[in-house]
């Protein structure tokens, strides 16, 4: 079961073998939650993004064409799973969750212990937090979620051309702020 490719597994899915589904959820929970957590929700909200994403794609498993890659459509999927949660969360008023930055704010030992450790891993993860949503977003699909260029358009519905220099623009703007940070 290993060796069949995610696009493979979906087809199945699609054609009623909803057992493949649970393959999929283990290949890819890591990844979503990575994705979701890096956008600045807490974890047990991660977690649930993770479990509304698969709920989606079973819910709209018939929707899957097979052409382009698996991940590409499920990103897309986790995009907006991401969205409708926000907008739900503003339009009742309810706290999104705590960033992962401020989770850490209270143990200065933990952290000026990770700081010497890590180097500028934290400034990194700071700037990143400080982008606005789309090129965070971006920036996490491409360098954390090492999807290829191609799949990145699909997911933002633009040409391979377009999501390079997208991810370009936004790495030119996560080095300005990182730059402004290291300098205070």
């Amino acid at each position: 079961m290993q060796n069949l490719t995610d696009n493979t597994l979906m087809m199945q899915v699609k054609n009623g073998d909803l057992n493949k589904l649970g393959l999929l959820y283990e290949r890819h929970k890591k990844r979503l939650f990575g994705f979701f957590y890096n956008l600045g929700n807490n974890p047990s909200v991660s977690e649930d993004l993770v479990q509304n994403v698969f709920v989606r794609i079973l819910k709209y498993r018939k929707s899957y064409t097979g052409e382009g890659s698996f991940a590409a459509w499920m990103f897309q999927m986790a995009r907006n799973v991401n969205y409708d949660y926000h907008k739900k969360a503003k339009k009742q008023r309810v706290s999104p969750g705590i960033s992962p930055e401020d989770a850490n704010i209270g143990s200065e030992d933990g952290l000026n212990e990770a700081l010497e450790q890590q180097g500028n891993v934290f400034l990194v993860k700071k700037a990143l937090n400080l982008l606005p949503v789309d090129k965070r977003e971006i920036l996490l699909l491409s360098k954390y979620r090492e999807l290829k260029f191609y799949e990145i358009g699909e997911i933002l519905g633009c040409t391979e051309g377009a999501a390079k220099v997208r991810v370009h623009r936004a790495l030119k703007d996560l080095k300005t702020i990182f730059l402004q940070l290291e300098t205070r």
